[in-house]
């Protein structure tokens, strides 16, 4: 075999494997293909040229792959097709001081089991003791979590 032809096991390797980031993403055949072409191309590198020139070419494999593949995603067209929104959403938490156990409420939605209450002039997540509460029933806060409160309808 020629250098030529170990260079062009080399390019064709790295295609593949730019595809295989880039295209395809996930273990499939161009992946696999890409570390093939690559380990041939290093494997004739050793025995048809001897252990200098097989070791250059793993070192030349080994640099040029990782460096085109970063250098690829810091591109231009490299960074359309990496996500960079960014969750600004947050847990609504139960202010402790405002909602105690044992204060009472009226449901907004219809608890199934979960829904929203106000209580305390505070609207928040609850979730029913495994009864289905209808709209506008009231309800006692039987338990409060760090994010919801536990309720339960209220009977007189």
């Amino acid at each position: 075999m020629s250098v030529f032809a170990i260079v062009l096991l080399i390019l064709l390797g790295l295609v593949l494997l730019l595809i295989e980031f880039a295209v395809i993403p996930g273990v499939t055949i161009a992946g696999i293909g890409g570390f093939l072409l690559l380990g041939a191309s290093v494997y004739i590198a050793f025995s048809d040229f001897g252990a200098g020139a097989g070791f250059i070419t793993l070192l030349v494999v080994l640099i040029v792959a990782p460096l085109m593949i970063y250098y690829f995603f810091k591109s231009r067209s490299g960074k359309k097709m990496i996500l960079n929104s960014k969750i600004v959403g947050k847990v609504e938490t139960i202010n402790k001081e405002k909602i105690n156990v044992g204060d009472i409420g009226k449901s907004i939605g219809r608890l199934a089991p979960t829904g929203k209450v106000k209580v305390s002039g505070e609207i928040v997540e609850a979730q029913s003791t495994g009864l289905f509460i209808d709209h506008n029933t009231e309800i006692v806060v039987s338990k409060i979590l760090s994010n919801k409160i536990i309720v339960e309808p209220f009977n007189k």
